[in-house]
Parts: C-alpha cells; sequence; structure tokens
C-alpha cells in the first residue's frame, strides 16, 4: 500500500508569517489551480452535442427502472453535487451503504467512488444505474427506454454522428462522463493560487499554512485537493464505530487484499463546506469535527480550537461558482417506452 510522504514547512517558516508569494510558492509545489477549459477525458472527446446530451441524460429519472431516480438525485447541482444525506435513498426507498460523493469537479479525480472500484466517470456512470439499491436498470432496458423517444435518438446521432447504432448502453456513459466534465468549480483559492493575494482572508492563509504543516496536504494535494491515493482510515488511531462502520471495510472489496482492509481514496475537498455530512459513513455534519477527526486519526495531531477553525477557513476558500445549467426539456414518453416499475429485486 502507497503511503506519500507527509510535507512540512520548514520551522523558520511557521515561526514568523510567511510573505503571499513565499506561501503562494510552497502551495504551488503542492497544489494547481483548476483547468479554464473543459478538461479532455480518455477515448471521449468533449463535444458541444455530447454535452448537451449528457445533461439530458443525467437529470432523466428514466435511466431508472422506477422512473423516479437519476444522476441528479445523488448529486444535486443545487447543493453541492451531492444529496446531503447520510447515505442515499434508492429504488424501492432502499437505503444506499454509503455517502454521496459530489460530482463536481469529478472529472480530475483518478478513480472515482469511495473505493476507487471506477476508473474513470465513464465507468461510474454505468454503476449506479444496475445497482440494485440505486437505480435497479439494465443496459438492455435503458436501450429500450432511449430508443422509444425520438428525440434522443436525433440527440445520439448528432453526438455520435460517426456510428451506425450510436444509442447505445457505452454511449449513455460517455455522454454523461462529458456533461459531468464541465462541472468544473473555479474557488477564492484558484485566484488566490494565480496571484490574487486578496482572494483569501488571513485566516484562510494561516489554516492552508497548517494544513501543510500538520501533513494534511500529504493526501490532499493536486489540483482536486485529494480525489488520488489509498489511504487506511484510522492510519494512527481508528475511529469508534459510529464513525468508521465495521462492517464496510473499502477498497477491500475491490482488491481483496487485507493491507485494503478499511482503505479509502482519499476525498477531494473542493467544495467541501457544502457537502456534509462527511466521510464515506456520512455519520459528521460539522466540518470543524469532521477536520479534528481526521487530525487526530490521521495525523496523531490534537488541534487547538483555533487552528481547526484556521483549517476550516482554507477549506472554505474551496468552495467554487458552478457553470450556469439550464434544466433541461427532457422527451416526452411514446407507446414503446417501458413501464416504470417499484418492484426490488430480492
Amino acid at each position: 500500500m502507497r503511503l506519500l510522504p507527509i510535507v512540512l514547512l520548514a520551522t523558520s517558516a511557521l515561526a514568523a508569517p510567511l510573505h503571499a508569494d513565499e506561501l503562494r510558492d510552497s502551495a504551488k509545489d503542492i497544489f494547481a489551480p483548476l483547468p479554464s477549459t473543459v478538461p479532455a477525458v480518455k477515448d471521449n472527446r468533449i463535444t458541444p452535442e455530447k454535452i448537451e446530451l449528457g445533461k439530458a441524460l443525467f437529470f432523466d429519472p428514466r435511466l431508472s427502472a422506477s422512473g423516479v431516480f437519476s444522476c441528479y438525485s445523488c448529486h444535486n447541482l443545487a447543493t453541492g453535487g451531492d444529496d446531503n444525506m447520510e447515505t442515499s435513498v434508492g429504488h424501492g426507498w432502499q437505503k444506499g451503504p454509503r455517502n454521496s460523493p459530489t460530482v463536481l469537479n469529478a472529472v480530475l479525480n483518478e478513480a472515482q467512488f469511495w473505493d476507487g472500484r471506477a476508473a474513470d466517470l465513464m465507468e461510474q456512470a454505468k454503476g449506479p444505474v444496475q445497482a440494485g439499491v440505486e437505480m435497479a436498470n439494465t443496459p438492455a432496458q435503458v436501450v429500450d427506454t432511449l430508443n422509444s423517444l425520438p428525440q434522443y435518438v436525433t440527440w445520439f446521432k448528432a453526438a455520435f454522428p460517426e456510428e451506425a447504432d450510436p444509442v447505445s448502453f457505452d454511449n449513455m456513459a460517455k455522454a454523461i462522463e462529458a456533461f459531468e466534465a464541465t462541472l468544473i468549480t473555479p474557488a477564492p483559492f484558484d485566484s488566490w493560487l494565480n496571484g490574487d493575494d486578496l482572494a483569501l482572508s488571513d485566516d484562510a492563509k494561516a489554516g492552508l499554512v497548517l494544513f501543510i504543516d500538520k501533513g494534511c496536504s500529504s493526501c490532499h494535494s493536486g489540483v482536486n485537493v485529494g480525489g488520488h491515493g489509498y489511504y487506511p482510515f484510522g492510519l494512527i488511531e481508528k475511529p469508534g464505530a459510529e464513525v468508521l462502520p465495521p462492517d464496510d471495510k473499502g477498497r477491500f472489496a475491490v482488491t481483496e487484499t487485507v493491507d485494503d482492509e478499511y482503505v479509502f481514496r482519499a476525498a477531494p475537498l473542493r467544495n467541501v463546506a457544502v457537502t456534509a455530512p462527511y466521510f464515506h459513513s456520512g455519520k459528521v455534519w460539522d466540518l470543524k469535527v469532521a477536520v479534528q477527526i481526521m487530525a487526530e486519526s490521521q495525523l496523531g495531531e490534537e488541534l487547538a480550537d483555533q487552528e481547526a477553525d484556521q483549517i476550516v477557513a482554507f477549506l472554505d476558500s474551496l468552495t467554487g461558482t458552478l457553470p450556469a445549467i439550464t434544466v433541461p426539456v427532457l422527451p416526452a414518453e411514446t407507446a414503446t417506452t417501458p413501464r416504470p416499475t417499484a418492484e426490488v429485486l430480492r
């Protein structure tokens, strides 16, 4: 299991406040500002037609067997790109096992889901559609549904003009990936990294120094301030079962390797201030408490009250601006559209 080294600022730098340029230089060695254009994704060229199709699919509940749940159900763009629930509710009102991660900036993650079982957003988009506890549908029924709606057939042809039969489960996922790649949220921290000294408050700058010095940035680094690397939850001291449920062994379910028990992908921290509750279990609703738990369990640090407040001030600077999104008008059902079902298969 790969563990990144803890990055520390020099003691002399902490003895007195860092000048803005010195702190920025240190931060640029660890973090990066968001890209100014839509990121490219592997094997899926992003086009306006693909984005518009993906947006419609993202909002369309008919991708679920019940006709109730859409991608938007668990990834509400009005509430931080997640559903602000402990764990999500899905087909037949079943409760899922983990907290829903934000979709905002998710294209920049190394892998998707808490355990990294999906390599990219295309693969991720297929999972919830087929999961019995989420949308409970099948690829065949999704394709039948989309083919029954003439407007969708037209949109798929425009998005995938080189294909003779463009309406497919794979292309559904590619289109959703293309739309989600546009969900980039530039934040005050990006403005500051790009040279705006006034973009961060003094408390946020102090929190950034602490975030680096205490070792938080050894896991939460890069453009998404996390979203890459896998680490045991409780590297120094395991939190209690109320935070770390013993029956969820994290990445172990993917690799079946003992060393991966209770190992999870480092959470991306962009927009973390608006995506409570926290952790894969969704058991903690207060960001300051979450920061204190992480300091103790991962770093063996008991933060002073002011230190925790300042780190939260830094994390607040990661709250970004969502691009303007118009809710799409979806095609109407036809006589051949599969009828919804609420039956839960056991």
